[in-house]
C-alpha cells in the first residue's frame, strides 16, 4: 500500500497490487467492461444496409444533372444495435470533465452545472432560428442584451460585440476594430507587439490581419519586460496584445503602466481574456487601460467546449474602440422592444468595421453563460476567482519540492501553476509524465506551453475541484514525477492501460491515415 503524501490523500491500492499488470489474454480482446471496439468498417458490410429502403430506379430523372453518383458510396450497413453499441463503447473511451479532473492549463476546463444545460434546452431558446421575426424572439434578444450588459459591468468596458464564435475569433474582432480605428484617422501602422509567453493565437491573429508581429521578451520573473516594450513603442506600433494573468500563471502587475505607455504612443491595448477566470469579480480590465478583450464564455462562464460544444468569444471594447465594433448588436427602443441593428448606421453607431459572422452569436452559449452568472451572483463570481487561485497555489506549493517551478519565487500564482522538466533523468521528459498520468486515470495537463519554460507543464485546477479531488491528483502527479526523477525506463512506454498505447505523435500529425483501407486477405 502507498503511504499518504504531504497533502494527506492515500490511494487504496495501486494498479500493480490490483493485479492489472498481468492477466490471461481474452479471446475477444475485451477486458471485462473495457471493451475492444473495432472500426465501423470492420463491423459492418458495404453490400447491405441496416434498414429497409425502397428500390431506386437508376434511370429515373433527377435534379442532380451531371453530379449524380456513378459508383456505390462504400459505407457499411449496420443494424441499430450495432450502431448504438459502437458509439456508446467509443464514448466510454473518452475522457471528459464529467469523468474526472481536467487540469489543462490556460484552458479552464471547469464543471458545467446541469442548471445551465436545463435552461439552454428550453424550447424557447433551443428551437429558435436566427431568421425568425424579431418580435417572436424577444426573450432571446433580451438574453443577448442582458449578457452583454453583464460582460461590460464585469470588465468595466462600455461596448461589447456578441457575435464572435470563439476566443481566436474574438481576437480577430478586436484587432480588426483596432485596424479600423487607425484607418479612420489616417494612421497606417504596421506592427503588433506580442509577449514571448502569449497564446499562439495572438501572433497568428495579428498576422492574419496583415500586421507584422514582433516579440517582447519576459523578465526572469516571468512577466513582460516593461523597459523593452517601452523602448520598442513608436509610430509604427498599432497595438500590444497581452494576456493577463499571463500564461506563466502570473498577474501582470505593471499592466497599467504598459497601457499608459502604449496609449501615449498612439497604440491600443488588446488583452487576451482566456484567463479571465482568475480575476472575474476581482479586477475590471477596463480599469487597467484595456481597449479590447475577448471573453471565452466556454471557459470563465462554464459552457461546454472542445468536443462538448461550440465556443463563444464576445469582445468588450473601450470608449475609443466601441464605435468600430462589428455588426450586429442589440438595442431596446422606448417601448421596451428589443431589436437587432444589422446594417451600418453611422448616426446610431459609428464607423463599424462590418460583420464577423452571418448571424448573431452562439445562443446556446449565451443562455448557459447568463444562467451561470445569475446563479452565482456578484459574490459568487468573486469567489470563483478566489477559489481558482487558491487551488492553483495549493498545487504549486504541494509540488515545488520535487518539481522545478521556475516562477515560484515570483509570488503566488494566479489560476494555474507552471512547472518544468529540469531535473528529470534517464532521458525522461515532460511527455513521459503526461503519458504516465493517463495510466493514473487523468487527462494530462497542458504540456510544452508556454514556450518560455523548458518542458513546461501547466496545471489549472479551476475552482470547481474539491480539496479531496486535488489531493488525489497531487498524489498521482508526485508519484509519476518521482518515477521521472528516478529515471524509470517503464515510464517511457506509458500509457499501459489506455485503450491504445503510445503513438508516434509526430508521424500521426504529419502523415495521418484519414481513410480506411480493407486489409489484404
Amino acid at each position: 500500500m502507498n503511504a499518504p503524501n504531504k497533502s494527506g490523500w492515500k490511494p487504496e491500492m495501486t494498479l500493480a497490487e490490483d493485479g492489472m499488470h498481468s492477466g490471461p489474454a481474452t479471446t475477444t480482446g475485451n477486458r471485462a467492461l473495457m471493451l475492444e471496439e473495432p472500426l465501423l468498417f470492420e463491423i459492418g458490410r458495404a453490400d447491405v444496409t441496416g434498414v429497409d429502403l425502397p428500390a431506386v430506379d437508376a434511370n429515373a430523372p433527377t435534379r442532380l444533372g451531371g453530379l449524380a453518383r456513378s459508383e456505390a458510396i462504400g459505407l457499411v450497413g449496420l443494424t441499430e444495435p450495432e450502431t448504438v453499441r459502437h458509439y456508446t463503447r467509443l464514448s466510454r473511451q473518452n475522457y471528459g470533465i464529467d469523468l474526472g479532473f481536467f487540469p489543462l492549463g490556460s484552458c479552464t476546463m471547469k464543471h458545467n452545472p446541469r442548471l445551465n444545460e436545463k435552461v439552454a434546452r428550453l424550447p424557447g431558446f433551443a428551437d429558435i432560428h436566427p431568421l425568425a421575426p424579431q418580435n417572436s424572439v424577444q426573450g432571446a434578444l433580451e438574453v443577448v442584451a442582458q449578457l452583454g450588459e453583464w460582460l461590460c459591468k464585469l470588465t468595466g468596458m462600455p461596448g461589447v460585440a456578441m457575435s464572435p464564435k470563439a476566443g481566436a475569433h474574438g481576437e480577430l474582432c478586436g484587432i480588426l476594430a483596432i485596424r479600423a480605428a487607425h484607418e479612420a484617422r489616417g494612421d497606417a501602422r504596421e506592427v503588433v507587439l506580442v509577449p514571448e509567453s502569449a497564446h499562439g493565437t495572438n501572433p497568428a491573429t495579428a498576422a492574419f490581419a496583415n500586421y507584422r508581429v514582433e516579440d517582447i521578451p519576459a523578465t526572469p520573473e516571468g512577466r513582460v519586460d516593461v523597459a523593452a516594450l517601452k523602448a520598442r513603442l513608436g509610430p509604427d506600433v498599432a497595438a500590444v496584445m497581452i494576456t493577463n494573468p499571463n500564461t506563466c500563471g502570473l498577474f501582470e502587475k505593471d499592466f497599467r503602466e504598459i497601457a499608459d505607455a502604449v496609449h501615449a504612443a498612439g497604440g491600443y491595448v488588446y488583452c487576451d481574456g482566456a484567463n479571465f477566470n482568475a480575476i472575474v469579480g476581482k479586477v475590471r480590465p477596463g480599469d487597467l487601460g484595456v481597449d479590447a478583450m475577448h471573453i471565452n464564455l466556454h471557459k470563465t462562464f462554464s459552457t461546454p467546449h472542445g468536443g462538448g460544444g461550440p465556443g463563444s468569444g464576445p469582445v468588450v471594447f473601450s470608449e475609443a474602440l466601441a464605435p468600430f465594433a462589428p455588426l450586429p448588436f442589440v438595442r431596446q427602443d422606448a417601448e421596451g422592444t428589443f431589436y437587432l441593428v444589422e446594417e451600418e448606421n453611422r448616426e446610431e453607431r459609428g464607423p463599424s468595421f462590418g460583420r464577423m459572422t452571418a448571424f448573431h452569436g452562439q445562443m446556446g452559449m449565451f443562455t448557459r453563460a447568463l444562467t451561470y452568472m445569475l446563479s452565482h451572483g456578484a459574490d459568487g463570481l468573486k469567489q470563483v476567482a478566489e477559489d481558482a487561485v487558491l487551488n492553483a497555489n495549493y498545487i504549486l506549493r504541494s509540488m515545488e519540492d520535487i518539481l522545478h517551478a521556475p516562477f515560484a519565487a515570483s509570488g503566488p500564482c494566479m489560476h494555474e501553476a507552471l512547472f518544468g522538466d529540469k531535473d528529470f533523468t534517464g532521458g525522461l521528459s515532460t511527455l513521459d509524465v503526461a503519458k504516465g498520468l493517463i495510466d493514473e486515470g487523468y487527462h494530462p495537463m497542458t504540456v510544452y506551453f508556454p514556450l518560455v519554460v523548458h518542458g513546461a507543464m501547466l496545471v489549472e485546477p479551476t475552482e470547481t475541484e474539491s480539496k479531496a479531488a486535488i489531493d488525489q491528483f497531487i498524489t498521482a502527479f508526485r508519484a509519476v514525477v518521482e518515477r521521472a526523477l528516478a529515471g524509470d525506463e517503464e515510464l517511457k512506454q506509458a500509457p499501459y492501460y489506455a485503450p491504445r498505447r503510445r503513438l508516434d505523435e509526430t508521424q500521426a500529425a504529419r502523415k495521418p491515415v484519414l481513410s480506411w483501407q480493407k486489409p489484404d486477405d
